[in-house]
């Protein structure tokens, strides 16, 4: 699609932060920068403000005018700052820019591909596997990926009374003896203040036979100005591990490796999930490249998701055969340290299934059959005409 014309004035090179800074009526101050709450308020949410800063194309003018009405926009200026101006093909615009192809819907696509809803076992917790939850925290996150596999319920307003659901949440863990590992996600956990993020985990804790804590997080990619030694104390005094998510090298800049570091030295686990999307990363040198970047900062790179077939995101989603080509480019080519699981989560609650030869059943065309851990089997299917 071809793009709007814009004045020369927005694409010419200079400063991406105080560019950002101009779009508020602001003038660029590195303090107010690094500060976490700062970059909150000053969100992209509008059309006017992404105009002001992109040279939009009539396809991002109409995903902005009516994307929102499906799934909230908004993007930190850390991370936007991070964007091409003037290429709408860029991998990390793409991952948070809603376009006109959000309104296609694609054979396969569904409302909540991994059925959460159907494993609720009080609002706000899903017990799908034996020994582990995930508790749904809030829904707030500091920017929306296009591709959330939760966009039925983030940025919605139904996940915010913690404190009411914490009572039924509390119970049913007290009594299920058999979960020993609860995963916190929403939302983005992170974004609680240190005080209800401790309380919470403290409430967790007291419980005997949970054993592991994990956070599902995307500050410190998208607001890494939040990783404070106030946050990292919390997280280190109730033994937390935290499960990242990065999808293309140029997110590693050096606020974020100074975020990581600041965590791994309060001695935090930090593993990194990735989701393979269509002109972002489906290609094995920027996932290696990524991976390099990760291990780097002692991130372990653990999952390579096949990205879920969310209504709406045909266009950012690959074929498993893509998939399966990359790890072949990885695997012996690099550290395996340096090389995460391809799996699928899988459609209808299957849970995630290791994408290798022996878990593909069968495959007719584009629809792959797929069997779990539990030895049932699910069917994915490819979006149509992706590589």
């Amino acid at each position: 699609m071809a793009l709007a014309r814009r004045s020369k004035a927005k694409t010419v090179t200079s400063d991406p932060r105080e560019r950002l800074c101009r779009v508020f009526g602001e003038t660029y101050s590195a303090a107010a920068w690094a500060d976490w709450r700062w970059q909150l308020r000053h969100r992209l949410t509008r059309l006017e403000q992404f105009d002001a800063f992109l040279d939009l194309t009539e396809g991002e003018r109409l995903g902005l005018t009516m994307g929102a009405e499906r799934f909230a926009v908004s993007v930190t200026p850390h991370f936007a700052a991070l964007m091409n101006p003037s290429d709408p093909g860029c991998p990390i615009r793409r991952q948070v820019v809603p376009t006109a192809d959000e309104f296609t819907v694609s054979r396969g696509d569904m409302e909540d591909p991994c059925g959460e809803d159907h494993d609720a076992a009080v609002e706000g917790l899903i017990h799908r596997y034996p020994d582990r939850v995930l508790l749904l925290a809030l829904d707030t996150c500091a920017s929306y990926c296009r591709y959330c596999t939760r966009s039925r319920l983030v940025s919605q307003g139904n996940l915010d009374a913690l404190p009411r659901r914490m009572d039924d949440i509390l119970a049913y863990l007290r009594a299920h003896e058999e979960v020993r590992d609860v995963l916190l996600s929403g939302g983005d956990p992170l974004l609680m203040s240190e005080n209800r993020l401790d309380v919470l985990l403290g409430s967790l804790r007291e419980i005997e036979h949970i054993e592991l804590l994990r956070i599902g997080s995307r500050v410190p990619g998208f607001l890494p100005q939040r990783i404070t030694p106030e946050l990292a104390a919390v997280l280190r005094r109730h033994r937390v591990w935290l499960s990242l998510h990065f999808s293309h090298p140029a997110e590693l800049t050096a606020e974020v490796a100074a975020a990581c570091d600041l965590l791994a030295d309060h001695g935090i686990p930090l593993g990194s999930q990735t989701v393979l999307l269509r002109g972002v990363n489906d290609d094995a040198e920027v996932l290696k490249k990524l991976f390099h970047g990760l291990v780097t900062m002692r991130v372990r790179p653990y999952y390579l998701y096949q990205a879920d077939p969310v209504v709406g995101t045909g266009h950012l989603r690959t074929t498993i055969g893509t998939g399966l080509e990359i790890m072949r480019k990885l695997r012996g080519h690099t550290s395996g340290y340096a090389v995460p699981t391809y799996v699928v989560d899988a459609p209808g609650g299957g849970g995630k299934i290791p994408v290798q030869p022996e878990t593909i059943v069968g495959r007719d065309g584009d629809t792959w059959r797929l069997e779990n851990w539990a030895g049932n089997e699910y069917t994915y299917v490819d979006p149509a005409n992706r590589s």
